[in-house]
């Protein structure tokens, strides 16, 4: 299947069309302004250095960029230009440049790239080892030239790099086989020198769904693990996740939930994966199957391969979209956007039993424009909702803690 992005948006639009219309309105009116600044970001992604610093990448007037900032979000030092022309950035719903930041302070970055107007796409990488002063060439993470998408970076405790992305390179051999192919590889990579240079690609899995964001982060030290739509038999695009057995070495998939999600087309809606420091596995996605339909929430106790029964989140009359999830020090911490008509609001809940029970839902932040999805970040010791929108700017908040 070819629908890598406006196809796959439009029909979607039969299932989710508030939603969409609220999420990605006209490509190029999202941004305040149309320069390369943090204020006309789209999408801006946060990462807390070694040291407590913070950075942003974000994408803005065709370029990527990266700033840090010594005050949790308050003042930002001169911003550096990770590019140095106009690109054409993957635009897509769930794309956005990812970061991080290592014990020396070298700074691994990548982003996708649309080749052509068919939604093909090329992922880039690049690295700072002079804390982020400079930015090395781009390069591509892989040599294949089949379009890659949906790149995912996550840091390990020796500074390992780990990088997974949707790949389709497999079509190509399927089709002159006569063989159907549907959907693209969950393809990764390794990087031992901070980001300097990637291993070779490995196939994890095989006709997953092609246009979805990943969830990956660190089960332990030396294995990754990725949640992913999967598409399984009769065409039921469901999640799934997939623990390493270390960096080069992919594991069993198993299925988060039976949601039963028949669909030819693109969600354009990934989900969220966070591993808490005592194992536990805590995720958050999006559905619309005969099973189940709107966001939920499951964790596993062991290690991914069963699920306890997801539990709904949000208003199903405020088109509730985007979980995410991050196990910190004060607990667990899901957020995800809401639409009353007017206002587009950040919906927070908290356990602090490891996932057993909940706090009421209660509103943190809030627009009445276009805004990027809620994404949520710690320095180890506090946890911060980490949003940008179109009418106030770049927001770094403070999670309070919740009964």
């Amino acid at each position: 299947m070819v629908r890598t992005g406006l196809l796959g948006i439009v029909a979607l639009a039969l299932f989710q069309s508030t939603a969409l219309g609220q999420m990605h309105g006209q490509h190029g009116s999202e941004a305040a302004c149309d320069g390369p600044t943090l204020r006309c970001a789209t999408k801006v992604t946060p990462a807390f250095g070694p040291d407590g610093t913070l950075w942003v990448a974000w994408m803005a007037g065709g370029q990527v960029s990266v700033a840090s900032s010594p005050d949790a979000g308050q003042s930002f030092l001169p911003p550096s230009q990770v590019t140095t022309k106009r690109l054409n950035l993957d635009w897509g719903p769930d794309a956005r440049p990812k970061i991080v930041v290592d014990r020396k302070g070298g700074i691994a970055l990548a982003f996708s790239i649309f080749r052509d107007e068919a939604f093909n796409g090329q992922v880039l990488y690049t690295r700072s080892g002079d804390s982020g002063k400079s930015f090395a060439e781009l390069k591509p993470i892989t040599a294949n030239n089949e379009s890659q998408r949906f790149e995912a970076l996550a840091l390990d405790q020796d500074g390992t790099v780990f990088a997974a992305w949707l790949d389709k390179r497999n079509r190509v051999p399927a089709k002159q086989a006569g063989q159907k192919y549907e959907g693209a590889g969950l393809f990764f990579a390794s990087s031992r020198d901070g980001g300097a240079t990637y291993a070779e690609a490995g196939l994890a899995r095989d006709n997953t769904c092609e246009c979805c964001r990943l969830g990956l982060t660190f089960a332990a030290p030396g294995r990754p693990a990725v949640i992913f739509r999967n598409i399984f038999e009769g065409g039921v695009r469901d999640h799934a996740v997939m623990t390493f057995t270390d960096v080069s070495t992919p594991g069993e998939i198993h299925r988060v939930s039976n949601d039963d999600w028949q669909i030819n087309a693109c969600p354009h809606h990934g989900p969220s994966l966070t591993v808490a420091p005592n194992g536990t596995y805590h995720v958050a996605w999006y559905t619309n199957g005969k099973a189940r339909r709107g966001l939920f929430y499951a964790y596993s106790r062991d290690e991914g391969r069963t699920f306890s029964a997801p539990m709904a989140l949000g208003r199903p009359d405020r088109t509730p979209t985007r979980p995410f999830v991050l196990a910190g020090a004060l607990g667990t911490v899901m957020v995800w956007k809401e639409f009353d008509g007017e206002k587009t609001s950040v919906q927070m809940m908290m356990s602090h039993d490891d996932g057993e029970t909940w706090s009421s839902p209660r509103t943190i932040s809030s627009t009445s424009d276009t805004s990027d999805h809620p994404l949520l970040v710690s320095n180890g010791r506090q946890m911060y909702l980490s949003w940008m929108t179109k009418a106030d700017g770049y927001r770094l908040r403070a999670i309070e803690d919740q009964p």
